[in-house]
Order: C-alpha cells, then sequence, then structure tokens
C-alpha cells in the first residue's frame, strides 16, 4: 500500500469515526431534538435571557419540516464544495499548463543552446585547423582574408610575430 494510499485510508476512517462516535456516545440523548442547528440553540439561549426579545428579520422562507432545512443546507454545502473544487481544478490545470509550456521552451532553447554550441565548436576547430595550416606552410603575409580568430568569434586577435 502506497504513503498516498495509507493517509486516505486514515482521513476516511478519521471522518467515518467522527459520523459515528456521536451517535455511538449517545451525544445529545438529554435533549429534545439532540442534533439541531447552532441558529435554534442560540434562540434558545435568548428567549431564556430575554424572553421579550422581538428578532429584527424574519426568514424569507420557513421550511416546513426540519428535514428539508437539512436536505437545503447539504444542497447548500454541496453547491459550495462543487464551486471550489472547479476553482482549485481550474487553476491547478492552468499551473500544470504553464510548467509544461515553460518545460518545452527550456527543452528548445537547451536544445538551441547545444546546437549552437556545437557550431561554435565546429567553426573553432576549423578556424584552429587553418591557423595551423598557414602556419606549416609559411604563408604569414596579409591575403585579404580575414583571419580565421576573426571570423569564429568576430573580435581581432594579437598578431603572432
Amino acid at each position: 500500500m502506497s504513503r498516498n494510499a495509507k493517509i486516505n485510508a486514515l482521513l476516511l476512517f478519521v471522518v467515518a469515526a467522527l459520523a459515528v462516535l456521536p451517535l455511538a456516545l449517545g451525544l445529545g440523548d438529554h435533549k429534545e431534538e439532540p442534533f439541531t442547528g447552532a441558529d435554534s440553540e442560540a434562540e434558545t439561549a435568548i428567549t431564556e435571557i430575554r424572553p421579550d426579545y422581538e428578532p429584527w428579520f424574519s426568514p424569507l422562507y420557513e421550511p416546513p419540516s426540519g428535514e428539508i432545512e437539512s436536505a437545503l443546507f447539504a444542497l447548500q454545502a454541496a453547491l459550495g464544495a462543487g464551486v471550489l473544487a472547479y476553482y482549485f481544478g481550474l487553476h491547478r490545470g492552468r499551473r500544470q499548463g504553464e510548467l509544461r509550456a515553460l518545460a518545452q521552451r527550456g527543452t528548445t532553447t537547451s536544445t538551441t543552446s547545444t546546437a549552437a554550441n556545437t557550431s561554435t565548436t565546429a567553426t573553432t576547430s576549423q578556424s584552429t585547423e587553418n591557423a595551423e595550416n598557414t602556419e606549416n606552410t609559411g604563408n604569414t603575409g596579409n591575403t585579404g582574408r580575414s583571419r580565421p580568430s576573426e571570423s569564429a568569434s568576430g573580435a581581432s586577435a594579437p598578431e603572432r610575430t
């Protein structure tokens, strides 16, 4: 089993434990509705502290039962998770595409620079051979051609005497 598979299995176990343990341990048995949301808990606490409290706003839509309210909340959570997953997936895909493009450019650049280095090396070795041939034949006069070192690098080299 790979390391990622072990981590995923552990995370799945933790999520399952968080869902099952409150039910197995009987948390909330002393309440009429054991797993109500924080909104109803806050409303109960406020009415105990100030029985004459009037809310500033009323809900736009009051679901007929708690099950429908829970289903709407789950739908809202699923839509939010879908939007976040799309956003992160889109940005990850863009980043991977940019990295691939940079890698292709780097490969092209290194291939081009390798070819340029090869041609420069070939030109330099030809220039060296031409210079050796000139020295061997004793031809030190100016024949109207540029010196081999000038053609290879573009800069003039000091003359030999």
